[in-house]
């Protein structure tokens, strides 16, 4: 959008300009030498400017140029039409132009060095009674200035709906661009707010008209939430579904800036909210109230936007929106109405492969979003690349979180294909996830005295990692802890002579008990753990409700295995950062 400035008013310098060849005076057309000026303009605008007719008059009558102008190139008729003084831009063109109409009319038309004529500074500030004696003495309606303003696009700017009536009923040219971006009237008048301006424009005005973006009228009404306009703009006939250059429509704009009472009209009046809004991708108007916040818009958008965004083919989930716009209200409300936590994967259309992965990278340190937190609980898929970031590590934020909202299942699942299960409030580890959990920890060992404890507490079953690898590497404290949980006299015999090797090699100095035979205690809380399943046993209370006595509780659940500290600080691993998705705002 054009702004229009004024310059500043500079004073007038009437010292003769010395040049390289000699002194001499300027000749401007119009200057009148003879009178030195006190302030920045003569005698004549001086009085025009203060409304003093009397004195206006004096100076009329002892031949006072009317022509003479300042530095910006007024004449004392611009001073009056400025100061909304009828009588003096009367007594100035009575005196203009002496008998000759053709002088008259070529005085009263007369302009600024800003291209600004006397019916445009009128119009400008809403002197509706000089506007209307300078039209009488011809002044061009639609004469354009510098920067391709006009009477009519003034008055409307300045909301002198008195004014426009008027040049509207002369037949003052309506449809006109009139800024850089090609606004009409129309276009600024609703960009201003102006309703009953709007209300008399939209009888003569073309309703559709188009910026250099191609947007209307009533895009922008929607965009800046000027909603009586709005509703004008819609009973006049006006496109609620017109796409901008960039596709977007009415709603989307609207939705994008929150402006819910717009929306809702919108809405109610046929705009379409599962028109696709980018060329790139299927953005509907749900995915901008994501990204920005705006959860009323969301609220109600949610409710007619079809579905098939969620988890369709080529197509993108609102929730990739809100976790890109850190909106985690937007996250949850999605959530809650049942908007899938892993979408679907839009590697090809924004290199993203689920929400879960984008709120992670738009959160690489700790503490984690509330994206992060809301998807974990929601039942978002793990992959491999998120167990990483949770056990390739010495801190243990990530794996606590996903544990609190995460059910480690028994062993025996894991050949089984389940659909998401829930027990006790929790999701239940896919067996994939738990697939790759396990792999991630073994190409990990060197953090195990951080992740081991928490996965053992959680009713991980401890003889999924009795395998060479984490045998071979793990810290000798890490070993003892593992070995702990497990009846150490049973080994493989491959596992044996991982064991004495490192003996052996004196990498790992074992627990005295491990060189006996497992006490009679031990092998009991082991076979209770089987019978009750490592999950149940330390993640509930099931334990306080076995027919023992109370001080074997702690014993039946691990507490007296001390647990291992972690002595290899590690680098976190380099992963990708994924950049953010383009925002549809226009800049108008």
């Amino acid at each position: 959008m054009s702004v229009y400035l004024r310059r500043s008013e500079r004073k007038k310098n009437n010292k003769n300009r010395d040049f390289r060849n000699g002194s001499q005076f300027e000749h401007l057309q119009g200057m009148d030498f003879a009178e030195c000026y006190g302030d920045t303009v003569g005698s004549v605008a001086a009085a025009a400017r203060s409304g003093c007719r009397k004195r206006l008059r004096e100076l009329i009558r002892s031949g006072c140029s009317l022509d003479c102008r300042d530095n910006r190139g007024w004449t004392p008729l611009h001073e009056a039409a400025a100061a909304g003084s009828a009588a003096c831009a009367q007594d100035i063109l009575c005196a203009a132009g002496g008998d000759s109409s053709r002088c008259r009319r070529a005085y009263v038309n007369s302009l600024t060095h800003e291209g600004e004529s006397a019916c445009y500074l009128a119009a400008q500030r809403g002197h509706l009674p000089v506007v209307r004696l300078l039209l009488k003495a011809h002044a061009n309606i639609d004469q354009l200035t510098n920067d391709l303003s006009c009477p009519l696009y003034a008055a409307v700017d300045g909301g002198h709906k008195e004014v426009v009536d008027l040049l509207v009923r002369k037949g003052a040219e309506v449809d006109r661009t009139h800024t850089a971006s090609c606004w009409t009237c129309l276009h600024q008048a609703v960009f201003k707010g102006h309703s009953e301006i709007v209300s008399t424009l939209v009888k003569v005005c073309n309703l559709e008209a188009l910026d250099d973006h191609r947007i209307s009228p009533l895009f922008v009404a929607a965009q800046y939430g000027r909603q009586e306009c709005l509703e004008i703009l819609i009973n006049a006939g006006a496109n609620v579904n017109m796409q901008a250059a960039d596709l977007a429509t009415p709603l989307l704009i609207s939705s994008q800036e929150g402006h819910r009472a717009c929306v809702d009209l919108l809405l109610d009046r046929g705009a379409d909210p599962n028109k696709a809004c980018s060329a790139d991708w299927p953005q509907f108007p749900i995915h901008a109230a994501a990204e920005f916040g705006h959860v009323g818009v969301l609220r109600r958008l949610i409710a007619v936007t079809d579905r098939a965004c969620d988890r369709g083919d080529d197509m993108v989930s609102p929730l990739y929106m809100a976790v890109s716009g850190h909106q985690g209200e937007s996250v949850e409300l999605l959530l809650g109405e049942g908007y899938s936590p892993d979408a679907q994967d839009c590697t090809h259309s924004l290199s993203l492969r689920s929400p879960l992965s984008l709120a992670f990278c738009h959160t690489p340190t700790k503490p984690y979003s509330e994206s992060v937190r809301l998807l974990v609980a929601a039942g978002a898929s793990l992959a491999e690349e998120d167990w990483v970031r949770a056990l390739a590590t010495d801190r243990t934020e990530l794996l606590q979180l996903i544990l609190e909202h995460r059910w480690i299942p028994r062993p025996e699942t894991l050949t089984r294909a389940r659909s998401v299960l829930r027990c006790r409030g929790k999701i239940v580890f896919k067996p994939q996830e738990l697939r790759e959990l396990l792999c991630v920890a073994l190409d990990q060992v060197h953090f195990a005295a951080c992740w081991l404890p928490l996965l053992f507490k959680a009713g991980l079953e401890p003889t999924l990692l009795l395998q060479p690898r984490m045998l071979e590497q793990a810290d000798g404290e890490v070993l003892n802890h593992l070995l702990e949980y497990v009846n150490w006299s049973t080994l493989s015999a491959p596992l044996k002579r991982v064991l004495d090797q490192r003996r052996v090699e004196k990498t790992w100095e074992p627990c005295p008990d491990f060189d006996s035979i497992p006490c009679l205690s031990h092998i009991c809380r082991l076979q209770v753990r089987a019978v009750l399943g490592p999950d149940l046993l330390m993640r509930t209370d099931v334990v306080q409700r076995l027919p023992v006595p109370s001080l074997f509780h702690d014993f039946l659940q691990f507490k007296d295995v001390p647990e291992a500290s972690y002595s290899h600080p590690q680098s976190l691993p380099l992963l990708n950062h994924i950049h953010s998705t383009h925002q549809h705002r226009h800049v108008l």
